[in-house]
């Protein structure tokens, strides 16, 4: 699978990346033997890049995400988590489950964000326990939307002062929006952004700012949510969008956006996949799998051809801006044995 470095950094990634939301029992739960499956079925894929964080099932993410790699040699595989919520145990007895935080399990703790200098070194240290290595290669300031100035303060400087000491191999921000991340590219020596569901086949708001600043300060941008929330999986009435119900409006642009793929012969989630690799700032596409036949569908929808035709109409239909940049159609992943 094609690798390239973050920013100006040493770390590789892999082009498709798996992110472990999931493996944190997002929405539903997961079986360890399933989540452990999972990160196998992507390295026999050639994934060699994973994202994790604490927030992510209160550490269950980081703890199964560990425990599937823990026989894997650490100097072949990209590990990235997040700084920015603080794990700290529930002092209730009984205190339900974390559903209204997103994940099917025991409130055992709860998060307090904390993006103070302090804050970092104590969130990369509890993720290294629960990860069980001693280094992680990518640490990512994670949704600082309220606390940008502590983030950018605090949190940024100690984070920078880690990679010069060589701790961290690169340094970014992780969001669901595009502008904050734009500063910090900006402002900072940042390595990357994380940006989930901001850039996608449905819309390009990374495409006003973010992109163009990272791609002429040399940044890496790393693309999450690519199917945003599920609706460019299969756009239909109560298909989610942002983690809540589609409006009309939105699910009829992806209705439009299936209905031009299937005169192509493209699956729509094979062109949503795809359509992020034409801006030379990504690196890599983010997705999340919650089992190994999810894992194998995206490597799948990655290698089918899109022909050029498939972008031109959606130009012409007015569902991408005609200055769009698209990826041409030789980009088409090649079928091949993993590394």
């Amino acid at each position: 699978m094609k690798t390239t470095r973050l920013g100006g950094s040493a770390v590789p990634v892999t082009e498709l990346a798996l992110g472990t939301a999931a493996l944190g029992n997002l929405f539903h739960p997961v079986t360890d033997e399933t989540a452990h499956a999972t990160v196998d079925a992507a390295w026999d894929a050639g994934i060699r890049t994973f994202d994790t964080a604490p927030h992510y099932g209160l550490g269950l993410s980081e703890r199964r995400l560990g425990a599937a790699l823990r026989d894997r040699p650490r100097d072949t595989y990209t590990l990235s988590t997040k700084v920015g919520r603080l794990l700290v145990p529930n002092p209730e007895d009984d205190a339900g489950d974390d559903l209204a935080n997103g994940f099917a399990v025991p409130a055992t703790h709860r998060r307090v964000w904390d993006f103070s200098a302090d804050g970092v070194l104590r969130s990369l240290e509890a993720s290294l326990t629960r990860l069980g290595v001693d280094h992680v290669d990518v640490a990512l300031l994670h949704d600082p939307d309220d606390h940008a100035e502590q983030a950018l303060r605090e949190a940024y400087p100690a984070l920078e002062r880690l990679r010069a000491e060589g701790v961290i191999g690169a340094i970014g921000v992780g969001m669901n929006q595009s502008a904050l991340p734009a500063r910090f590219v900006r402002e900072t020596d940042i390595d990357v952004v994380l940006l989930a569901g901001r850039y996608t086949l449905l819309e390009q708001d990374g495409l006003d700012e973010l992109l163009p600043e990272a791609a002429a300060r040399g940044r890496s941008v790393l693309i999450g949510g690519v199917f945003n929330s599920g609706l460019l999986t299969a756009p239909k009435p109560g298909a989610t969008y942002d983690y809540a119900p589609a409006p009309q409006p939105v699910l009829d642009r992806a209705l439009r956006l299936l209905a031009v793929c299937e005169r192509h012969g493209v699956p729509l989630r094979a062109a949503a996949a795809r359509f992020p690799f034409g801006h030379p700032a990504v690196a890599s596409v983010l997705t999340g799998a919650r089992s190994p036949d999810e894992v194998r569908d995206m490597v799948e929808q990655l290698r089918h051809p899109i022909p050029d035709a498939l972008w031109h109409e959606l130009c012409a239909e007015d569902l991408l801006a005609p200055d769009t940049p698209v990826p041409a159609a030789e980009e088409a992943m090649p079928s091949q044995e993993p590394s």
